[in-house]
C-alpha cells in the first residue's frame, strides 16, 4: 500500500448517508448489480487505477464503489490523505479544484465583492504580474476565470487580455488571492462559510501541498471525497441550489459560469463543457468535435489530473466521480469510460 501523506482533518458531521436531493422527477429505472454491462463498467475502471466511483441519478445512488489505493505509486501518494468515515480516500482533486473557485468567485458576484470586469489589479495591486503597467492594467477578473490573461506560466506577456486561451494553472491561482482580498477573509473561511457548510460538505478542505507540488504555482490543494465531491455536483445539477434547497448561487450566475467562452467553446469560467463544434485542450491542442463524444452533448465537468473527474449531465439529472491515480489509458479514458457507463444507466 502507498505511503499516504497525512494531515488532520476535523470532520464536522457524519457522512453515513448522503443528504436528500430534492429532484421531483421518477425514479430511474431498476438495474441489477451483477448485469453484465455494470460489471464490465466496474472492471474497467477498477483496472485504471480507479479508487472512488459515484453515480447518482434524479437524486438516486446508482454506484458508489470505493477500492484501495494503487500500490508503488509515489506520485499519487503525494495526492492522498486519511479515509473519511465511509471508508473513502480523502484526495487533493487536482485541477477540479479550479471549478470550486469558480462557484466561490459566482458568489462573490453575487454578494457584490467582485465585479469580474475590473481589472485584477483593483483588487491585489498592481505588480503582480510581469507584464508593463498598461498591459496588466488591461487584464481583467474575467479573464483569470476563461484562461485568456495573455499571460504565460511565468507571468509574462504574450497576447492582449482576453484574445487567446492558454490554460495557465499558476495565473489561475491568482484567482484565490483576488477572493480572499475582496472579501477580506482567508480562503478557507470563504470556502467553508459560502460552500462546504451549506451544501453539508464536510470532508473538504484546503491544505498546504508539499513543496515538490506547490513548485508549479499553486501552493494550496482543495483536498475532499467522493461525497463531496457529489454534493458540489449538485449544486450545479439544481443551478445553484444545496441538497437541501438552501440557495447557494444565483441561477444567473451559474448560467454565466457555464457558458462557452469566445477563446474556447469547450470551455466557461473554469469549467469545462462538452457539446462544442472543436475543444482547446489544456495543453493547447486543437480537436474537432466535443470534449467527449460518448457523453451528452450538455454534460459540464471540472477535470483534474490524473484523470479525477467530476461529470454533470442536467439532461439526465446526472452526477458522476471519479477519484484515483491516473488511468493507462489516459488519452481515451474519458471516452472509454462513457461508452461503458451509457450502456449501464440507459
Amino acid at each position: 500500500m502507498a505511503r499516504f501523506h497525512v494531515k488532520a482533518l476535523l470532520v464536522a458531521a457524519s457522512l453515513a448517508t448522503l443528504p436528500a436531493l430534492p429532484i421531483p422527477l421518477a425514479a430511474p429505472p431498476a438495474m441489477a448489480a451483477d448485469s453484465a454491462e455494470m460489471t464490465r463498467l466496474l472492471d474497467y475502471l477498477r483496472n485504471q487505477n480507479t479508487t472512488g466511483f459515484l453515480v447518482i441519478q434524479r437524486g438516486k445512488v446508482l454506484i458508489e464503489k470505493n477500492w484501495p489505493a494503487p500500490d508503488g505509486n509515489p506520485q499519487f501518494a503525494l495526492f492522498a490523505y486519511e479515509r473519511d468515515a465511509d471508508g473513502a480516500l480523502l484526495e487533493d482533486v487536482a485541477s477540479q479544484q479550479k471549478s470550486f473557485i469558480a462557484v466561490l468567485m459566482a458568489i462573490a458576484v453575487d454578494k457584490g465583492l467582485v465585479d469580474i470586469e475590473k481589472p485584477v489589479s483593483d483588487y491585489i495591486g498592481a505588480g503582480w504580474s510581469k507584464a508593463a503597467p498598461d498591459q496588466e492594467a488591461k487584464i481583467r477578473v474575467i479573464d483569470l476565470l476563461t484562461m485568456s490573461s495573455g499571460l504565460d506560466d511565468k507571468f509574462g506577456y504574450t497576447a492582449p487580455a482576453g484574445t487567446v486561451f492558454f490554460y495557465n494553472t499558476p495565473v489561475y491561482a491568482v484567482t484565490k488571492r483576488v477572493l480572499a482580498a475582496a472579501a477580506k477573509q482567508p480562503l478557507e473561511v470563504i470556502t467553508r462559510d459560502w460552500l462546504t457548510v451549506p451544501a453539508g460538505m464536510a470532508s473538504t478542505a484546503w491544505r498546504k501541498r508539499p513543496a515538490v507540488l506547490a513548485s508549479i504555482g499553486n501552493d494550496t490543494g482543495l483536498v475532499t471525497s467522493p461525497r463531496d465531491t457529489a454534493r458540489f455536483g449538485f449544486i450545479i445539477l439544481s443551478g445553484g441550489l444545496a441538497g437541501d434547497g438552501t440557495r447557494i448561487v444565483s441561477e444567473a450566475s451559474m448560467k454565466a459560469m457555464l457558458a462557452p467562452t469566445a477563446t474556447n467553446p469547450a470551455y466557461g469560467r473554469l469549467w469545462w463543457l462538452n457539446g462544442s463544434a472543436y475543444t482547446l485542450g489544456a495543453l493547447g491542442n486543437r480537436r474537432e468535435g466535443p470534449l467527449v463524444a460518448a457523453a451528452p452533448s450538455d454534460m459540464v465537468a471540472a477535470l483534474g489530473a490524473f484523470d479525477r473527474r467530476l461529470y454533470v449531465v442536467p439532461s439526465r439529472k446526472l452526477i458522476v466521480v471519479r477519484t484515483g491515480a491516473a488511468s493507462g489509458d489516459a488519452k481515451t479514458f474519458d471516452e472509454q469510460l462513457w461508452q461503458r457507463l451509457v450502456k449501464v444507466i440507459g
